[in-house]
């Protein structure tokens, strides 16, 4: 049986074991054999901190067909990478939000949107429970987030409004849903995917607030090519970039420097004088305040100090690219006699200029 190299797509993470879907382009004359797989990682992967996410290429060794069953010997290296959720190789977002229960809230989308912005992919933003809202608010609601550098697509899970439109832009697309808790992320699935059957929660409604349902990240795929991912609902995402970048993940102020740029060329748009960013626009506000949390991520991680990678990235035969072991730095390596010898000369010449000197 030459199954070649076999390689594979990281569908799911539970415990120490991983949903491996296998390209089967890479198997070569085998017939009847399992699409997924449930494999471990190698021991050394785990002890050079290499750890698998969702959506990860990797390669798979001593496969048991019969009991559909892997290891996975390699990850291969990654096009993207979110840590929150924890999901790599995508290709776009789709943040998806509710017009009405519960409530949009312009400051949790924002950060969702500097969020999504940073990651450098392609963003679909989708309003579910458009049907709760007149049409006059839909055509009202769309101008302000034209006015934010957005033009957003209105759906309603419920009555299937434009569920055929968002499909276009799902296929052969590697799209992750985020958004805030019970806006409808686990009914959209559903509605994408008939089969998947996902958890539904409900709404509080004394806070106006959803139940997140989604436990873990999950790969599904898409009836007509593509893969989605569910991930878990969470209120806010977590801003990790610099001060110096967050102005570039605002479509107003990249409009504004288009035009004209600003007295200095490190200005944080705050207050520094001849700023062309600073002014009466909505998001404004909005900046300022994920300024001074991306400040103060920055002096955390001054604090902190950076990590030491355990795996470095190669360059192979051919262009080949892929992740090796990175070996510690050995603190309290023995110095060589080459070392020493140099060392005792300098310490004697050392000597000889002072008594010179005396």
């Amino acid at each position: 049986m030459d199954t070649g190299l076999l390689i594979g797509t990281v569908l799911a993470v539970q415990a120490n074991y991983y949903e491996v879907q296998l390209d089967l382009k890479n198997c070569r004359g085998v017939t009847s054999i399992p699409q997924v797989l449930l494999c471990t990682r190698r021991t050394r992967l785990k002890k050079v901190g290499q750890y698998v996410m969702v959506g990860d290429h990797v390669i798979i060794e001593e496969v048991d067909w019969s009991g559909a069953r892997g290891a996975i010997a390699e990850v291969l290296p990654r096009t993207s990478e979110f840590d929150r959720p924890a999901i790599a190789n995508v290709s776009q977002v789709l943040l998806l939000f509710a017009v009405a229960e519960p409530p949009l809230e312009p400051y949790q989308l924002s950060k969702f949107l500097v969020k999504a912005e940073s990651k450098s992919l392609n963003l679909i933003l989708c309003l579910n429970k458009s049907d709760l809202i007149s049409s006059s608010e839909q055509e009202s609601l769309g101008r302000r987030l034209s006015e934010w550098g957005y033009q957003a697509l209105f759906v309603s899970v419920y009555q299937q409004q434009n569920i055929e439109v968002l499909a276009q832009y799902l296929q052969d697309q590697v799209t992750v849903v985020a958004g805030a808790s019970g806006v409808g992320k686990s009914s959209l699935i559903n509605l994408l995917i008939p089969g998947v059957k996902l958890r539904v929660g409900e709404v509080s409604g004394k806070l106006s607030r959803g139940r997140h349902t989604t436990r873990h990240v999950e790969l599904f795929e898409l009836p007509h090519g593509g893969l989605l991912a569910d991930t878990p609902g969470f209120n806010q995402p977590d801003l990790d970039c610099s001060p110096e970048e967050l102005a570039y993940f605002f479509p107003e102020i990249r409009r504004k420097l288009l035009v004209t740029s600003c007295r200095f060329s490190n200005c944080l748009h705050r207050d520094e004088p001849d700023c062309v960013v600073r002014g009466n626009w909505e998001r404004y506000d909005h900046y300022l305040c994920f300024l001074e949390l991306a400040i103060t991520h920055k002096i955390h991680l001054q604090k902190q100090g950076d990590p030491e990678p355990k795996v470095k990235l190669k360059t192979k035969e051919k262009g080949k690219k892929q992740y090796e072991p990175k070996l510690e730095i050995k603190k309290y390596r023995r110095a060589s006699r080459k070392t020493q010898l140099q060392k005792l000369q300098q310490l004697c010449q050392d000597s000889d200029d002072l008594n010179e000197l005396t």
